[in-house]
């Protein structure tokens, strides 16, 4: 079967999870512990950024494969056009965020406290890069290039396999022209909004390693949510022509990236760490001290895991052992962005509620440094789990209705003969 078509029993079962996702977004909302509802924030910001995070390197990936003449992914690469263009609703869920940054609705950044970035020289430093119209129209601009170059893609790889204006490998040109022009501008453009919408939260420190280590986690999660997805439409009948070859080179790409995600951390921590310059060293102090169970667990979880399951040649192929695989490294990163967002969100927040009670910044650190258990900070909790399954079944909701537009097959794509051939040594 090359025509997916959307079953109303796996509709029903979505928006079951998308109720469960709404419901435990308004417990953590009218629950809230503290008057600026940081918990309800920090858990609608970490999952906006981690899908819509997904949407852009499943973006980047097309265009990287394309750029490089790569043949292997064309029976797959459906399944990351569906995902590139979860950057529509992903740019309407950060309108909300940028709605409650101007209407003051949440505390997320301390930047955007006016009376923090007076006192604070290091705030003030940056204010010309962290501020609500730079937040605003970057977000705007950028993710809306992003989205017309996914759009844009979309179509002309539809169009190709419609056979409309096809002659002499037009199309093909085309699409290349598109992805070419759009890895450097992607590149560019995502290093800017992972720093706005991420390391911002940590407004003090410096790294010039993040962008690339957020990176490498949404690529990471992209691959085992691509490997889960393969399985599950071949369990239904479709996709008989994407066999263990391609699970093989897609399973070695998460692997690799596992890896290279390692590196990322491991570099990044190290050097700050060995140098000790107290603007860097301020992001894993606050996190050693005080979250030392979120920190040193994903290390555990993306890297001695994915490492030892992955390693063997043969369990890249066996779909049992890549479906475990997946799901560990998906929730690994999902852990990942969570641990990169909540310590910020906390530390920002507790200042800022220590000072307009009176307590001053000096308060605010002492009370900082002695936190224990935080509900929904330390570690995720139900709560953080019932809102990500809502976000993932909204995610795949999107997704499937965007399969079902277009054959799974590109029949027309001019590497299709190599990609149905394609063949992994010495397997």
């Amino acid at each position: 079967m090359n025509q997916y078509t959307f079953a109303s029993r796996h509709k029903t079962v979505l928006f079951g999870f998308m109720i469960l996702g709404l419901l435990c977004m308004a417990i953590t909302f009218f629950a809230a512990d503290d008057e600026l509802h940081s918990r309800f924030w920090s858990n609608y910001l970490h999952n906006t950024v981690f899908f819509t995070g997904i949407g852009f390197i499943s973006l980047f990936v097309i265009s990287a494969f394309i750029t490089a003449w790569s043949g292997w992914h064309v029976v797959v690469k459906r399944i990351w056009e569906a995902y590139s263009l979860f950057l529509i609703p992903g740019l309407i869920l950060l309108l909300v965020l940028i709605a409650g940054l101007w209407g003051g609705f949440h505390h997320l950044y301390h930047w955007a406290d006016a009376k923090s970035v007076e006192e604070d020289a290091i705030l003030a430093f940056k204010s010309s890069f962290l501020n609500r119209g730079w937040y605003t129209f970057g977000t705007l601009i950028i993710v809306g290039g992003w989205i017309i170059f996914a759009r844009r893609l979309r179509q002309l790889s539809v169009e190709e396999g419609q056979g409309i204006g096809n002659e002499n490998f037009a199309h093909h040109r085309k699409m290349r022209i598109w992805a070419a022009a759009f890895l450097p501008i992607g590149g560019f453009t995502s290093v800017a909004m992972i720093w706005q919408w991420v390391m911002s939260l940590d407004a003090h420190w410096y790294s010039t390693l993040f962008a690339w280590y957020a990176t490498a986690s949404w690529f990471c999660a992209a691959m085992a949510l691509t490997i889960m997805m393969i399985i599950w439409l071949k369990s239904m009948g479709y996709m008989e022509y994407v066999t263990s070859n391609h699970l093989h080179d897609i399973g070695k790409y998460m692997f690799a990236f596992s890896i290279f995600w390692t590196y990322l951390w491991f570099s990044q921590y190290m050097l700050i760490w060995y140098a000790n310059v107290g603007e860097e060293t301020v992001y894993f102090q606050n996190r050693i001290d005080n979250f030392p169970i979120l920190f040193y667990s994903n290390l555990v979880i993306n890297f001695f895991f994915p490492f030892l399951i992955l390693m063997r040649n043969d369990t890249k192929r066996k779909y049992g052992t890549l479906i475990f695989a997946s799901i560990l490294v998906f929730f690994g990163h999902w852990w990942d962005y969570f641990q990169m967002i909540k310590p910020g969100v906390y530390h920002t927040a507790h200042e800022l509620m220590a000072q307009s009670h009176g307590a001053g910044e000096h308060g605010a650190e002492a009370g900082h440094h002695a936190m224990g258990f935080v509900a929904g900070f330390s570690m995720p909790g139900m709560l953080e789990l019932g809102t990500m399954l809502g976000f993932l079944a909204f995610f795949l909701y999107f997704v499937l209705s965007r399969l079902e537009k277009a054959p799974l097959l590109a029949e027309k794509d001019p590497y299709l003969k190599e990609s149905l051939g394609h063949h992994v040594w010495p397997f």
